[in-house]
């Protein structure tokens, strides 16, 4: 089942980088590989982001697909990131992947973790 709303969404900026990180580790053309989103505790404010490459879906998983990316995220973290778009800057911050999280009350400067 791919959900439509209360989702997790990708830039297309986002989106052509994952498509680069896929080609560059050999699984850019197999269809069982996709992105792996999460929350793990940790980080200056509380709660770090996941992501990654996996291809084995758990039983609690969320599955959903934007813009042709599937991504899966596990029950607990989706609802800490329900709504959220990852998004990449390779801008002169060199922020590289971040997460657009609507849920957070604050995040730290690195951008690499949050509060709820």
């Amino acid at each position: 089942m791919v959900a439509t709303d209360n989702s997790i969404f990708i830039s297309d900026k986002a989106k052509a980088k994952v498509v680069k990180l896929m080609e560059d580790a050999g699984i850019g053309n197999d269809p069982a590989y996709f992105l792996r989103v999460g929350v793990v505790g940790g980080g200056c404010s509380g709660l770090s982001y996941k992501l990654d490459f996996d291809n084995e879906v758990k039983p609690m998983d969320q599955v959903f697909e934007d813009k042709g990316i599937r991504i899966v995220c596990d029950l607990k973290s989706f609802l800490y990131l329900v709504n959220t778009e990852l998004e990449f800057s390779d801008g002169l911050n060199g922020k590289g992947f971040y997460f657009n999280n609507p849920n957070a009350s604050r995040s730290c400067g690195c951008g690499e973790s949050f509060a709820v």
